[in-house]
């Protein structure tokens, strides 16, 4: 409650406290939540080692989120030597329990073959496993396998409504790639409107491919007047971001 703000005042230093006693009266999540303290510095000063310590106590007591979070540890170097292979074990116990996360996470590495040989259909699978316990990253991910015929057939319908449910969700990626079918009119009538709007509730989270696709809807006049000036404003956030294809419009436009 300390930690979410539930029916009081967010207090981290009482949150940290309150974990630290938990995890030394042995109980897994008690170790789970202070070691995301340590590792994040809330509450508390970042420290990478006591984070890995603690997760790596919960996981032993089968924590499913420590052996996902060790896993990311394992995968990053952060804190420990990278360990790709440590990442995915760790990654398959949690996701063996049903930890969401933990098989979207262990299906991104099959998806890069990082650790393992690049399985596009483990990972397809994985997603699909990942979405059916609500992650909303699973569940984009699984929509744009289906939209692409990744690790299986194209099904323009399926990836709409996936994608809808994790714009649901609140995911950015989601009501960008959502915004993108509107645009196009792909698995539903064309709309300009419709894909402003979602375009500019995932630009707005940040999402730098939403801001180039925002930026481009308003230099070339699509749902809205078209506004070089409002083109410009979006090329340049996700630019800073690092997106080359922004860098490249705001060459053409500022020359």
């Amino acid at each position: 409650m300390y930690k979410n703000g539930e029916g009081m005042d967010k207090n981290y230093n009482k949150a940290f406290e309150l974990f630290k006693k938990s995890a030394e009266g042995g109980d897994s999540d008690g170790m789970m939540n202070l070691g995301y303290f340590y590792s994040r510095g809330i509450g508390t000063s970042v420290d990478k080692k006591r984070a890995f310590e603690l997760y790596q106590q919960a996981a032993n007591l089968g924590h499913s989120m420590a052996q996902n979070n060790l896993a990311l540890m394992y995968k990053n170097g952060d804190g420990i030597g990278k360990d790709y292979y440590k990442a995915i074990e760790l990654y398959q116990q949690a996701a063996n329990s049903g930890n969401s996360l933990a098989q979207y996470n262990l299906g991104a590495m099959y998806e890069n073959g990082i650790g393992v040989n690049k399985d596009y259909n483990k990972a397809f699978k994985l997603f699909q496993k990942s979405a059916e316990g609500g992650n909303s990253d699973g569940i984009v991910k699984l929509g744009y396998y289906y939209n692409n015929g990744i690790g299986t057939s194209v099904n323009i319908k399926k990836a709409f409504e996936l994608y809808q449910q994790a714009a649901n969700l609140g995911n950015d990626m989601a009501q960008n790639n959502l915004g993108n079918m509107y645009e196009n009119g792909e698995g539903v009538k064309q709309d300009y409107g419709k894909a402003m709007e979602l375009y500019h509730k995932a630009a707005n989270s940040g999402n730098s491919l939403a801001q180039f696709n925002l930026g481009y809807m308003y230099k070339k006049g699509r749902g809205i007047k078209k506004d070089i000036n409002q083109a410009i404003y979006w090329f340049d956030k996700s630019a800073k971001q690092g997106y080359q294809d922004a860098q490249n419009q705001l060459k053409k436009l500022r020359k």
